[in-house]
């Protein structure tokens, strides 16, 4: 059974640590593709939170967040692979911080194409999502092994 959720975890986190490496890649002196996609969702999206809370979002360089969401994809897939729930927490929040903004369906008809793929996207980073919460969950409620003591032996004379 420790080989299958093995198995499963270095499966399950391939999708990050294989979308951390190609970013890495891509990443470059100005931040790569990802910061020119991200940029103006990021603005939209600052936009809408200011608009429905009266929250300003604080401006800063994007590619820092690309920078931290690479290093949270990449770091905590390798974490979560080795069965810590830190690598679990650093991949729930990268998604919860990125999945709203990167697919931003909300900003689209209904009837258009883009809301159907943005909308897909967005719904299986959900299903991921819910997936480091069952990890987390299952992590939480196995009780850890405790060492049982010994009972002294009784001294014979």
């Amino acid at each position: 059974m420790a080989l299958v959720s093995f198995t499963g975890r270095v499966l399950f986190a391939s999708v990050f640590i294989l979308s951390a490496w190609q970013e890495f890649n891509e990443f470059g002196v100005d931040g790569g593709p990802a910061v020119e996609a991200l940029k103006p969702k990021f603005n939209v999206f600052s936009k809408l939170v200011s608009s429905h809370t009266g929250v300003q979002v604080p401006e800063f360089n994007i590619k820092y967040l690309v920078a931290a969401a690479v290093a949270f994809k990449g770091v905590g897939g390798i974490l979560f692979i080795v069965g810590s729930c830190i690598g679990a927490y650093l991949l729930v929040l990268q998604q919860v911080v990125i999945t709203p903004v990167l697919y931003d369906f909300y900003n689209y008809d209904s009837e258009k194409k883009e809301f159907g793929l943005l909308f897909t996207k967005f719904s299986q980073n959900l299903a991921l999502l819910g997936a480091l919460f069952f990890f987390i969950g299952m992590k939480n409620s196995i009780p850890r092994r405790q060492l049982k003591k010994k009972a002294p032996k009784s001294k014979t004379f």
